[in-house]
């Protein structure tokens, strides 16, 4: 018999169709050519340690300068707003930042180094009289009995502490004589970055409102409008969280100082300090920063624990409810959940460095595949009415 020469497209066929049409095909083909792709990069990755090892060098300066960067870059707009020149403001910029670093290291950091060393020595009295407290209190509450019969008790772990601490510090000491080549290096390569993020800050608030338009002018005319909005997209939720966070963590550290000098909390700057730089995680942080304070508040009394925990459920309430809605808005919002998700991932992948820098990055990837995908449903849907044109699939 002839062909039927009546007959639907491959494409159009009941069963393609029933597939999800050419659409599924070609997105099973692209994963293919993708896994082919990665199969491919994985066997020669060899070539790329240059490349790996400039990454690892360049990284940490350029975070830290960009960091820096969005929270000067208002303070270097308002400048320009009373008409002075853009060199003149980032000068002014830098040393006020210097006489601010000298200011703290001659007044506030003296204090807290003597906190700190006090609070290093006094730390193992406090830890040890938590344990005799805890042990008291099991032994004369309801499972006093099954606590002294078992195998496992605090006095137990207490006899025990004095080796394992000593085991541990020998262990640790090896360890670092061991790698005492790589310390070096590693400390080496952060105090470069160090040094260098001062000039990368330099010129970023220098020309960094035009990097944006040196960008686009390499890429084809019909792409730079959609590249034009992502980049703009990008800066903003960057510089929102960078300054929202450090702002917010700020005042997160102040109060918790004030409050804890009006219960009488001993190292309340020291703690304030501790709340401040570790706020800059959410979630993660707060649990880390009140673990020491609620250890020196239990030993003190039962009465400075309650009082620890008033002020610190007012601390986090005028954080969640005042100082986070206006300083932040709801150009960060991301939902608790997503939050604790994106901070274990890039904890697990990344170390501290993930811990510190997930949600940024999470934020910077939204945007991009938000606009990839309303590019792909802008594309698609004129496609999909295109061959909706062409096919009357009503009559298969």
């Amino acid at each position: 018999m002839p062909p039927d020469d009546n007959r639907p497209p491959f494409f159009a066929t009941n069963y393609i169709r029933f597939l999800g049409g050419r659409n599924t095909l070609f997105t099973l083909l692209i994963l293919i050519l993708i896994g082919l792709v990665v199969f491919i990069f994985r066997e020669v990755s060899f070539i790329f340690n240059p490349l790996n090892v400039f990454m690892k060098t360049v990284v940490l300066p350029v975070v830290l300068a960009l960091i820096f960067y969005y929270l000067l870059r208002p303070v270097l707009r308002l400048l320009e707003r009373f008409k002075i020149p853009r060199i003149w403001g980032i000068l002014i910029i830098f040393l006020g930042g210097i006489g601010l670093l000298t200011l703290l290291s001659l007044l506030v950091f003296p204090y807290v180094r003597d906190q700190f060393q006090n609070l290093i020595e006094e730390f193992p009295d406090y830890f040890m009289r938590l344990l005799n407290n805890t042990d008291q209190f099991l032994r004369n509450s309801l499972v006093g009995d099954y606590y002294q019969d078992s195998d496992f008790n605090i006095e137990a772990l207490i006899a025990t502490l004095p080796t394992s601490i000593a085991d541990t510090l020998q262990a640790t000491v090896t360890g670092i004589i061991t790698r005492v080549t790589s310390w070096i290096s590693t400390i080496t390569g952060v105090i470069l970055s160090i040094v260098i993020v001062p000039f990368i800050l330099f010129y970023l608030l220098k020309d960094g409102d035009k990097l944006p338009d040196y960008f686009l002018k390499l890429l084809p005319p019909r792409f730079r409008d959609d590249t034009r909005e992502v980049l703009r997209d990008a800066d903003k939720q960057l510089g929102a969280y960078i300054q929202g966070q450090l702002i917010v963590a700020f005042c997160i550290g102040v109060m918790v100082y004030i409050g804890f000098l009006i219960i009488g909390m001993d190292y309340a700057l020291l703690l304030g300090a501790l709340a401040m730089v570790t706020s800059i995680v959410p979630y993660i942080g707060p649990a880390i920063a009140i673990t020491p304070a609620a250890i020196i508040a239990l030993v003190t009394s039962p009465f400075m624990l309650v009082k620890l925990a008033i002020v610190w459920t007012v601390v986090q309430l005028v954080e969640g409810n005042l100082i986070s809605p206006q300083v932040m808005g709801k150009t960060m919002y991301i939902h608790p959940v997503t939050i604790i998700f994106v901070l274990l991932t890039a904890g697990s992948l990344f170390g501290v460095v993930g811990v510190i820098l997930g949600i940024p990055m999470y934020a910077l990837l939204r945007v991009i595949v938000s606009h990839l995908y309303k590019l792909f449903k802008r594309r698609y849907n004129r496609y999909e009415t295109d061959l909706d044109n062409q096919y009357d699939y009503t009559e298969l």
